[in-house]
């Protein structure tokens, strides 16, 4: 061999031995390996971060609309609690689903206080369970009440145990 021809082949094997460190001694050249254990498990980790964010922004608008009807009711069934016992009225709640005017009405109110009597969305039900009207007042502690809502096929029931403000009792499953 001459001089010329060891000095070309040991020029093309030169950049194949750059490739190679001592630290990857035992592995492939660079470029040829895949991923490590750790980057899988970072984009893993990371995917699974993404999915969980999305699934939380996409609920399901009509349990957020109602959760929304739910607690905007309790909010103005304790004003009414409050302004029964303030005055000493007999202050009752009653869903009037078939009034062009109003959706619920508070009887015995006194007329300064105005409270909103319609839902924010459309097609809400709302049904006393039990009794024709929620008793409100003049008394601190009224009976165990409950309301049931309904948007579309979601219903959430409201309730009081008399003594505490009217709460999110939960999602109530049962046809009616």
């Amino acid at each position: 061999m001459t001089e010329g021809a060891c000095r070309a082949s040991l020029m093309d094997a030169l950049p194949e031995a750059l490739r190679w460190s001592r630290r990857s001694a035992g592995r492939a050249p660079f470029g040829a390996g895949g991923f490590t254990l750790l980057e899988l498990l970072v984009v893993m980790a990371l995917l699974a971060l993404v999915v969980g964010t999305v699934s939380l922004a996409l609920r399901d608008p009509a349990t957020s609309q109602l959760e929304r009807e739910a607690e905007r009711l309790s909010a103005l069934l304790e004003a009414a609690r409050a302004e029964a016992r303030a005055s000493a009225l007999a202050v009752r709640w009653q869903p009037t689903p078939g009034a062009a005017e109003h959706d619920f009405r508070f009887i015995g109110l006194p007329s300064s206080v105005q409270l909103p009597q319609r839902w924010l969305e459309p097609g809400v039900r709302a049904q006393v369970v039990g009794a024709p009207v929620l008793v409100l007042g003049p008394e601190p502690i009224i009976g165990p009440q409950r309301v049931l809502l309904a948007l579309g096929d979601r219903r959430i029931v409201l309730a009081t145990d008399g003594l505490q403000p009217f709460a999110i009792a939960g999602e109530d499953t049962g046809a009616r």
